[in-house]
């Protein structure tokens, strides 16, 4: 996935002491974040947000293949940007919107 270029300059300087193997974030012990560590972390800042719902990293997947596809970002790109091998797992992720229908693309 690219990351914008201000985000990856800070992320190294964030870590310019630190040698190539070491994790990009670490917990409180000094090693790399758990899954279990992300989970807490990403629900507590929906917590924060206002959010109500089970927020999890693959929420936030879905979340961001669902945006991208209200964006009109070609399918393709959706689909190389989640690494999905198959473009029928990415269709997965996207889902009618309660306002839209296709008879709405249909000449009148």
């Amino acid at each position: 996935m690219i990351i914008p270029a201000q985000t990856w300059t800070e992320l190294m300087t964030m870590g310019k002491d630190s040698s190539p193997n070491d994790p990009v974030f670490e917990g409180r012990r000094k090693r790399a974040i758990s899954q279990t560590e992300i989970r807490r972390i990403i629900q507590a800042a929906a917590e924060r947000a206002g959010i109500n719902k089970n927020v999890s990293p693959h929420w936030l997947w879905h979340s961001h293949a669902t945006h991208a596809a209200n964006r009109n970002v070609p399918l393709p790109l959706i689909q190389s940007t989640l690494g999905h091998t198959n473009v029928a797992t990415t269709s997965t992720y996207l889902h009618a919107r309660p306002n839209d229908s296709s008879s709405l693309y249909l000449p009148r």
